[in-house]
């Protein structure tokens, strides 16, 4: 009784001035100075170019924690190679979640290892968030809650039906030929194909040729794609290795169809230099991030970008869409925490993720925002065609929008 007395005559006095709802509340992984994230990127393997990702978003978060970090707190990466091999994805998973006590998982690459681990981090509820795959099983808020992609682009389905509705448009009668990873996402992007054209899919599609992340080449499935003399060739890989091969062997074999590269490899650095410029000229992608200019004159967002690489990782190649891309997934990840305010527990870091209204990203195409509910998991819907004009990715198309 004295005790409940004394509460109320501290509250009435004014000497507790903190209201309930104002108190810190921590999940595992944080603390009044640290939140501990969790990221696995393909460091060595088929996969590799695609690892600056990795270094940018750490080199990211090392600028913010030098300005204080976020309410405070240290963002404290740890970021583990996985060779983009979904077994290796699982045991680092494991190790950053039960061993370091990670707050959550951030930004795996690619959906065969995000796939692999996504059961785990929904059984123990542990956040997956902006992962990198354009998937659309991860708009799944029913039966996976904890898991959202953070993608380059739309979806693989909104993706293959913009591509397809493009083509069409210049050809009504377009035969076309896609060349596909053999995995959720190609199959994805293939099923998109086939949706888009609809009753006219069997006719439509004159073949559609496979192949594994681990081929050493896909000459041979370019060479027979080539020979049904298909108007439109589509290229869906997550490695910059099969791009740049797809596109150069149709160009040394003298074939001509338009061409349409997945959006993960809209990349010059990694992509088009290895094909040969001339042999790009004219490759249109779907994005919905700039592309890369070497010297704005009116974008002062794309400045900053260039000056930060330059800063941080002098070493790398700033045309590399991949170091753009860690930089807008490091961007989105610090105005949600910054969005969770004190209360950081893995639960409403998950609900936060679930309702981002209108954000905007300094290297986002105009019009372009992050958008989530909690029944629609999708941050990103929409985007614009892109064009090699065999120096580099320009605009080609007014903004386009996804289903």
């Amino acid at each position: 009784m004295r005790a409940a007395l004394a509460l109320a005559a501290a509250l009435a006095a004014g000497c507790l001035s903190t209201p309930v709802s104002a108190q810190k509340s921590y999940g595992p992984g944080v603390s009044d100075t640290e939140i501990k994230i969790g990221n696995t990127m393909p460091y060595s393997g088929p996969a590799s170019p695609l690892s600056i990702t990795g270094r940018v978003i750490s080199a990211y978060f090392d600028e913010i924690n030098e300005k204080g970090g976020v309410g405070g707190r240290k963002l404290n990466l740890i970021s583990l190679d996985d060779a983009f091999s979904p077994p290796k994805t699982m045991e680092a998973a494991r190790r950053l979640v039960e061993g370091d006590g990670v707050a959550f998982i951030f930004a795996t690459m690619g959906t065969a290892p995000s796939s692999a681990i996504a059961k785990y981090l929904n059984s123990n509820k542990v956040p997956q968030l902006f992962l990198i795959s354009s998937a659309s099983k991860w708009n799944d808020p029913a039966n996976m809650p904890w898991s959202m992609a953070l993608p380059w682009a739309p979806n693989y389905t909104s993706e293959a039906a913009i591509d397809v509705a493009y083509a069409r448009a210049k050809n009504p009668n377009a035969r076309f030929a896609v060349l596909y990873q053999n995995d959720d996402a190609g199959k994805e992007y293939l099923r998109g194909v086939k949706e888009a054209l609809g009753a006219d899919a069997d006719k439509a599609i004159a073949m559609a040729s496979s192949f594994e992340v681990a081929d050493p080449t896909v000459d041979s499935q370019v060479l027979t794609l080539a020979n049904t003399k298909a108007d439109v060739f589509l290229i869906y890989s997550v490695t910059p290795r099969a791009c740049a091969q797809a596109i150069r062997k149709a160009h040394e074999v003298g074939w001509r169809p338009t061409r349409f590269l997945a959006s993960g490899c809209a990349n010059k650095a990694t992509v088009m230099v290895p094909a040969g410029l001339d042999a790009g000229k004219g490759v249109l992608s779907l994005g919905s991030l700039k592309p890369f200019v070497a010297e704005p004159k009116d974008d002062p967002a794309m400045t900053a970008y260039i000056d930060f690489m330059k800063r941080r990782l002098p070493n790398a190649d700033v045309n590399n869409v991949a170091g753009l891309y860690g930089y807008t997934v490091a961007e989105a990840l610090v105005v949600l925490l910054r969005q969770c305010k004190d209360n950081l527990t893995r639960g409403n870091i998950m609900a936060q993720a679930a309702n981002l209204k209108n954000v905007p990203l300094s290297l986002l195409m105009p019009g372009i925002t992050l958008n989530t509910t909690p029944q629609d998991f999708r941050p990103i819907k929409d985007g614009y065609m892109l064009q090699f004009d065999g120096n580099d990715w320009v605009v080609a198309s007014e903004l386009l929008r996804g289903t």
